[in-house]
């Protein structure tokens, strides 16, 4: 393909061959150094730009992306939240009194008012790189979809 581009090759035959000294061959060895360097960003930046282009916002697609990335291991998972149905306890103005006898209490986080789509758990060593992880997930996921990052310390 054209972006798999020998600088040194290249620059070397379109040189006339009567100037092709040894000197002038190192001279324009080096200076095709810098070439190889513009062309080697050029193909890390096509590898990213690829692989942004063939995945999308599919959760199968998300994990591959951020183990790929962050964790050669697999340990990262997406999980979906298992979401609780609110319990509706009635206030003293409304004069229902209600025996609760024993009623498991849920977080905000836990009930489906707080609408989170899905969970990221990621092991304890990549909690520095949360912010990183974040930005990721942003710009795969769906703009509709909430979600949150917990750090797991036992994967």
């Amino acid at each position: 393909m054209w972006f798999n581009f020998n600088a040194q090759e290249h620059i070397l035959q379109t040189w006339p061959s009567i100037l092709r000294l040894p000197k002038i061959s190192s001279f324009l060895s080096l200076i095709s150094e810098e070439i190889i360097d513009v062309n080697n960003l050029f193909l890390v930046n096509r590898n990213q730009n690829i692989t942004k282009i063939r995945n999308n916002s599919q959760t199968c697609f998300l994990r591959k992306i951020l183990n790929d990335t962050f964790d050669y291991q697999r340990r990262i998972k997406i999980v979906d939240t298992v979401l609780k149905q609110p319990k509706y306890i009635y206030t003293e103005a409304e004069k229902k009194p209600k025996f609760l006898g024993e009623m498991i209490v849920y977080t905000e986080e836990e009930t489906e008012g707080f609408e989170v789509d899905f969970t990221v758990l990621i092991p304890g060593e990549l909690r520095n790189y949360q912010i990183e992880i974040k930005s990721m997930i942003d710009f795969f996921k769906l703009a509709s979809k909430r979600y949150k990052i917990v750090v797991d310390e036992n994967i």
